[in-house]
């Protein structure tokens, strides 16, 4: 095992480097740790972890150069990907990198024969110290040299043990076991020497594996549902690693194909959840195990499943398509698809389907009760009404709460005369007025209501009226007593202003509106109109 410490740089040009790997198709970000609710609802741009990283190092801004970056490879493939990560993490704790809240990217690097991982973290601790540094490099390799040798052997007996407890018919069933555990196993000569890190841990004669074999039978249903798995994420899959990784790290399903790596010429399937080896040819044949399709080729099939999608629910919104393609690490954002790292335009129909779509969940957020609601939001949605979008629009009863808040606001206003604008008050109150045909309508685009306060009794002018005419009325009402008691108002016009009751001249039709139900505390029977007079 190798860890190789890199330059540290002021903006973790590491990231970039790293993620455009990715976006080949050569790396894969395998673990990210402590990075908030970045990545949780889209996958997160290099810039977007750049910033973030940059951001937490700024808890300690005498450090210039705060990019950590370490790679750690092994001979060949003696080690897998989730092995050397494991290894990793002890490294770090050892230097001092793996506090609790340290942020950490970890990419697997695919482009060369020995399986090699790189790691990018901050100098910067989370209590915002520097993480000690002095003799990095030869603390690094005392840390390396003390890991690879503590319960080696006791590791490799522990492996053998594991091995023990599968169920394997062959030698090369065996092997494989080994193989996925780390191993290099061969025989000669009746015995089976068992290899680790280029050196031989341990020799045994064939007869212990050999008297191990049985005959393992695999259901048809257990094969039809391997089957489909590799069939799934084949397609997902660029090349052999990455398939492979995909499978070890979803289902514990583990590939070891023997032959050159770039012609094998058979492989074999080890279950970890039930412990059993097949030979992968019964699953799934080479030649289509290996018929790996190109990025062009897979953004196509991609698009055609969100055709698929809008054929069969014609009103699929955007969020509801993200979380088809979420089993397929696929998203759409701007009328672009994206996958596997990379993009390209949507054809202009589905961009349009989506928009469509996407406006009227907007407008069903809003819980329209009826076709006249429903068309007022249309018209300020843009979405046309016309044909078969009508039918998808859904008719709905709104939060009661919600509802009677609004109502209670609504009534709040009508009742106060001192309001000299009943349409400056409601858009104070967050309502915006909207006039069809001779309907008035009160949306709240903040709550996601909408009233109809035509068919509320609540008439904006007739009250606009009538707290003028209640104004009036005061004003009338001080000048006659001003005129009455001329000696008493004298002194004390000039520093009093009038102060009339908020239910002043309405009359008993004023106050049985059918809007009013502010003094009505029982919700259900509100919004059933069963207390609205007709």
């Amino acid at each position: 095992m190798i860890a190789t410490i890199l330059p540290g740089s002021t903006n973790f040009h590491a990231v970039g480097y790293n993620e455009h790997k990715v976006s080949t198709g050569s790396a894969q970000r395998i673990e990210m740790k402590n990075f908030g609710a970045l990545g949780m609802l889209e996958p997160p741009t290099p810039g977007e972890l750049t910033s973030f990283l940059q951001g937490y190092s700024d808890r300690n801004k005498r450090i210039t150069k705060a990019q950590f970056h370490v790679a750690f490879s092994c001979k060949g493939h003696e080690m897998s990907e989730s092995e050397i990560l494991e290894f990793a993490h002890e490294w770090l704790r050892e230097m001092g990198y793996m506090e609790p809240g340290q942020p950490l990217l970890a990419y697997a690097h695919r482009d060369t024969d020995n399986t090699h991982i790189h790691i990018i973290t901050s100098r910067v601790a989370p209590d915002g110290r520097k993480i000690e540094h002095d003799h990095e490099r030869r603390r690094s390799q005392e840390v390396v040299d003390r890991l690879m040798a503590i319960n080696r052997n006791e590791k490799v007996e522990k492996d053998i043990a594991s091995s023990f407890s599968y169920h394997f018919g062959s030698m090369a069933q065996y092997k494989a076991v080994m193989n996925s555990l780390g191993y290099e196993v061969y025989n000669k000569e009746g015995k089976i020497f068992i290899k680790f890190g280029g050196k031989i841990r341990k020799k045994m004669d064939e007869s212990e594996i050999t008297s191990r074999f049985e005959n393992t039978k695999l259901n048809k249903e257990r094969r039809r549902q391997l089957r489909s798995i590799l069939c799934k994420y084949r397609d997902r899959s660029s090349d052999i690693e990455e398939l492979k990784g995909q499978l070890k790290k979803k289902f514990g399903i583990d590939l070891v194909f023997f032959g050159k790596k770039d012609n094998p010429f058979g492989y074999m399937l080890i279950d970890h959840s039930d412990k059993t080896v097949m030979n992968g040819n019964r699953i799934l044949s080479l030649d289509r195990i290996l018929d790996f399709t190109t990025q062009e080729e897979r953004l196509d099939r991609m698009e055609s499943f969100i055709e698929e999608l809008l054929r069969a629910t014609p009103t699929l919104s955007q969020s509801d398509i993200h979380e088809a393609l979420s089993n397929f690490h696929a998203w759409v954002k701007k009328g672009n698809l994206h996958y596997n790292g990379a993009s390209r335009p949507l054809k202009p129909e589905l961009v349009d389907t989506i928009a469509r779509n996407n406006r009227i969940r907007w407008i069903e957020s809003f819980n329209p009760q009826s076709e006249a609601e429903r068309d007022i939001l249309c018209e300020i949605g843009k979405v046309k009404v016309e044909g078969e979008i009508r039918d998808h629009i859904i008719l709905s009863e709104p939060s009661r709460l919600k509802y009677s808040e609004a109502l209670s606001r609504l009534k709040e206003i009508a009742d106060d005369v001192s309001i000299a604008s009943i349409r400056y008050a409601l858009y104070r109150n967050n309502f915006v007025i909207r006039q069809n045909g001779e309907e008035t309508f009160a949306i709240d685009f903040s709550n996601r209501l909408i009233i109809n306060l035509t068919s509320l009794g609540f008439d904006i002018d007739d009250i606009q009226r009538r707290h003028l005419e209640i104004r009036r009325e005061l004003l009338r009402q001080r000048k006659r007593q001003k005129e009455a008691h001329p000696a008493e108002s004298k002194g004390t016009a000039r520093n009093q202003k009038p102060k009339g009751p908020r239910d002043v001249g309405g009359g008993s039709h004023y106050q049985n509106r059918e809007w009013e139900v502010g003094g009505n505390d029982d919700y259900d029977r509100v919004d059933d109109h069963t207390t609205l007079k007709r």
